[in-house]
């Protein structure tokens, strides 16, 4: 059983979820250690230890997201964007309701899913992605291979031309896969869980549905002995580290926001330039000059000494985190996440081999296989989740000018 991220993401709307190792610098020691758990927990599943079950989750690569469901207030059916969680929360409950507020492709996803699940019995809110509408289905041949395609962002999800899915899918007016459940009296109050059942769902006629589940694998030996020895590895690794790092360190980072979005904004410049970070001690003088040339450009900017003045003293407020003590605790930090990557891509390259639909990036020179978007581990009893991509490949991806999204400006809300 996964635990602990029930703390952070139970009760939560599921609009934002941070990665794994993120965890070690937006959850201080707490987070540090729920992390390796949710890793330990994943690596029992997999080799079927584990004592309690669980569920993962695909994060199906989307746009736009959806909610559908009744008004707790007036029971009527509505669709909406993540607006519904605004404090004024704007729902859609009729076509002219969504022609007043969006245009162009975005209107007509959002009227496709209303028409799709107007009739479908949800008693609730669920929430979900939608992967394309009919006219956005493509026959393409990847390989020698007849596939049904649909690219909504980008990745390619690509289905054999001549199979029962294939069939269901062509029929369809509206494709979206649900991921998360929503309860309450009033939107504000909502509380999430992951117990979407697309099989609940009446009326389906020109919908295809599917929930994200990857079902329950408890109980079976995906994982090789020498898988698990991997992961074991890496979690051994990671718990040594974590031992070492001074607590106070992992506290002063967690309570200054600033400076760990810092650090996670500095981080991502290399998951978007597909670099591992290999040289710790390098990487913490990168992110010193990054601080340092970030507030000489916001300094450069000021007109006025006084608009200098503040940019130097908020520079200098953060560069006081850096003493010796807290910079060598910052690169075992970098060397913790490290550690918990390491495990993290073993066990999503074992659960990609469990896809049921084959997955591309479409170039300039043709389709390249990838892997899914990720995963999501949900503690079934407590409700928490941790969220785990390969940054290296999905991100690099996403961010890449030779990579072909399938999506536009106005269908990305």
């Amino acid at each position: 059983m996964i635990k602990g991220f029930n703390q952070y993401l139970k009760e939560e709307k599921n609009t934002h979820m941070t990665h794994i190792e993120d965890r070690v610098i937006y959850g201080g020691v707490r987070g540090a250690r729920d992390a390796i758990l949710a890793l330990r927990s994943l690596r029992d599943m997999l080799a079927g230890n584990a004592s309690k079950s669980s569920d993962v989750t695909v994060k199906w690569d989307g746009a736009p997201a959806v909610f559908a469901g009744r008004d707790p207030m007036d029971g009527q059916f509505f669709v909406a964007k993540k607006g519904i969680f605004n404090k004024s929360p704007k729902v859609y409950k009729s076509h002219a309701d969504i022609d007043a507020d969006t245009s162009g492709d975005l209107s007509d996803k959002l009227k496709a899913a209303f028409d799709a699940l107007k009739d479908a019995g949800i008693k609730n809110v669920i929430q979900g992605d939608i992967m394309f509408t009919k006219s956005e289905l493509k026959k393409e041949t990847i390989a020698g291979e007849s596939y049904i395609t649909f690219h909504p962002n980008t990745i390619v999800y690509a289905v054999p031309s001549k199979s029962k899915l294939a069939k269901k899918i062509l029929s369809s007016n509206v494709g979206i896969v649900f991921h998360t459940a929503y309860n309450g009296d009033t939107f504000e109050t909502m509380k999430a869980s992951y117990d979407v059942n697309v099989d609940n769902l009446k009326n389906k006629k020109g919908l295809w549905a599917d929930d994200a589940r990857v079902r329950d694998v408890s109980g079976s030996a995906i994982f090789t002995a020498k898988d698990t020895k991997e992961v074991t590895k890496a979690l051994s690794i990671a718990g040594k580290i974590f031992k070492k790092i001074a607590s106070t360190t992992l506290r002063e980072i967690e309570r200054n926001e600033n400076l760990a979005k810092t650090i996670e904004t500095h981080n991502n410049k290399y998951v978007r330039a597909g670099q591992k970070v290999t040289n710790t001690t390098r990487h913490v003088d990168s992110l010193i000059k990054f601080i340092n040339d970030k507030y000489q450009k916001e300094i450069d900017k000021r007109s006025t000494p006084a608009g200098k003045d503040k940019q130097a003293k908020d520079r200098d407020a953060m560069l006081s985190f850096f003493s010796p003590k807290n910079k060598s605790n910052l690169k075992m930090i970098f060397d913790l996440q490290n550690a918990i990557v390491d495990g993290k891509l073993k066990i999503i390259n074992k659960l990609n081999k469990l896809a049921n639909m084959k997955t591309f990036i479409k170039t300039r020179n043709g389709f390249e296989v990838t892997g899914e978007e990720g995963y999501v581990a949900i503690d079934k009893l407590k409700g928490g989740a941790v969220k785990l991509v390969d940054r290296l490949e999905f991100s690099s991806n996403n961010f890449s000018p030779d990579v072909i999204k399938g999506w536009d400006t106005v269908s990305r809300s």
